[in-house]
């Protein structure tokens, strides 16, 4: 098993690792509309935290030599299943021809009051085992 923390992500804001290599799959711990410089969250509206967090993974992904087509599973928390629609459609402009598995659930708070968190599993194959 490996620990990861990607420099450039947003800093952990708990005892977390921001993702754990076990075998040939990265599981990537929830990512929150945390700018990285300023550790706020900046965009109130639901496209611009669903931009910002799906952001935030690819900085993590980056970290251990991967980008969102290596992503095989996310989960998305919404703080309201209303805003659906709309993180879906940015959503979709960062998995374009490679859609992961998924799932979306509603939940009664995040960190910070944000309007999403996304967690991913990717995999590594040869072409990017450096990790």
């Amino acid at each position: 098993m490996k620990i990861l923390f990607a420099e450039d992500a947003p800093k952990a804001i708990g005892p977390y690792s921001h993702a754990i290599r076990t075998g040939t799959l990265l599981y990537c711990s929830g990512q929150t509309p945390l700018d990285p410089a300023s550790m706020k969250v900046e965009a109130l509206d639901i496209e611009g935290q669903t931009k910002r967090v799906l952001d935030n993974l690819k900085l993590v992904l980056a970290e251990a030599g991967l980008t969102l087509a290596n992503v095989v599973k996310t989960n998305v928390f919404l703080a309201d299943m209303d805003l659906f629609q709309k993180m879906n459609a940015v959503y979709a402009t960062y998995f374009v021809e490679h859609k992961p598995a998924r799932s979306t659930v509603a939940v009664k708070g995040l960190p910070f009051n944000a309007l999403v968190e996304i967690e991913c599993i990717a995999e590594f194959n040869q072409a990017n085992d450096s990790l």
